[in-house]
């Protein structure tokens, strides 16, 4: 029976979900040293045995030592800035590549981070054209993934803070409308078809001059 890393690794490309596509450096999210603590935190909550038997849970100790290098060794936290290479993220681990495929998988399923891939334009020119100008075509090269950490405190759902305006909500049309102070009884109008109309709402009595 296949595990779950490996039928990630099988399944075919057209069902897997779509992941998103950037041209430049993503979304970057700074973080301090008390967010990276709770990330690491959470990550080695998610390692204790879940099975008996098992000397690890959703996360193995390896994938731990892929998100330290990541979050520790990588992450700006001024900037957000985290965009290395499988290579370089394998020789701050000390792992192979392919572990840091399936710790990478295992990280964002266990919602302690995702990414994005990062793109570059590059224009491929091939002579003039008719005009005399360079004539060529825009490619899009894949650089790098852009990783972004899901802190904890700022994940867990919070109720809506309630509006604190001085205005009450509605317009001022909406609350004369709804109130319940007694409505002025207008003048009778001259006589005329706005009379008339007066007369039909019940405003005026019907014959007042």
């Amino acid at each position: 029976m296949m595990n779950s890393q490996q039928s990630a690794r099988t399944t075919p490309h057209t069902q897997k979900p779509r992941r998103e596509k950037i041209i430049g450096e993503g979304r970057l999210v700074p973080l301090d040293r008390n967010a990276k603590a709770r990330i690491q935190a959470l990550a080695r909550a998610l390692k204790h045995p879940t099975e008996k038997g098992k000397h690890y849970g959703i996360l193995t100790a390896k994938f731990l030592d892929v998100l330290n290098a990541l979050l520790w060794g990588f992450h700006n936290a001024v900037t957000g800035r985290c965009f290395p290479c499988y290579a370089r993220i394998a020789a701050r681990a000390k792992c192979n590549p392919d572990t840091v495929y399936e710790a990478l998988r295992a990280l964002e399923g266990a919602g302690v981070l995702t990414w994005v891939n990062r793109y570059v334009r590059v224009r491929d020119v091939h002579g003039v054209d008719l005009f005399g100008k360079p004539a060529g075509r825009w490619r899009y090269l894949r650089t790098s993934n852009q990783y972004e950490f899901m802190d904890p405190q700022k994940s867990r759902g919070k109720p809506p803070v309630p509006s604190k305006s001085e205005f009450p909500p509605g317009t001022p049309n909406q609350v004369s409308m709804l109130s319940t102070s007694p409505v002025q009884k207008p003048k009778n109008p001259s006589p005329g078809p706005l009379a008339d109309l007066w007369a039909q709402r019940g405003w005026v009595e019907q014959g007042a001059t």
